[in-house]
C-alpha cells in the first residue's frame, strides 16, 4: 500500500511538470496532463473521476472546469502553468468528447 501511494505521488509530479508546447491542441494537452488519471476515454480510473457523457463534471460549467485546472481539486495538482489559450483548448476538448459542440 506505501509503494502504491508512494508510485500515485511521483506520477502526479510527474504529470504535473510537463509543460505541453504552446501551440499543442486540447487532445494533446489532455493526453500529457490528464489521460494518465481520467483516462483515455475520459471515463475516470481509480485515480480520477470520469470527465466525459454522463459523469458529475460534463453537468459543470466552463469556470469551474477551468478554476479545476489552474488550482487542482483533492489529489489533482494545479496546472496554473497553462495559458488561458491552453485552458481554452482543454476545456473544449472535453466538452467535445461529452458531445457538447
Amino acid at each position: 500500500m506505501r509503494r502504491a501511494r508512494a508510485l500515485l505521488a511521483l506520477t502526479l509530479l510527474v504529470g504535473a511538470c510537463n509543460t505541453p508546447p504552446g501551440d499543442a491542441t486540447g487532445e494533446e494537452i489532455y493526453a500529457l496532463l490528464c489521460m494518465r488519471c481520467h483516462g483515455a476515454d475520459l471515463g475516470g480510473g481509480s485515480v480520477a473521476p470520469a470527465l466525459g457523457p454522463g459523469s458529475d463534471v460534463a453537468s459543470e460549467d466552463d469556470e469551474f472546469l477551468e478554476f479545476t485546472i489552474r488550482n487542482g481539486r483533492g489529489r489533482m495538482p494545479s496546472f496554473d502553468s497553462l495559458s488561458d489559450a491552453q485552458v481554452d483548448r482543454l476545456i473544449a476538448h472535453i466538452r467535445k468528447a461529452q458531445g457538447h459542440e
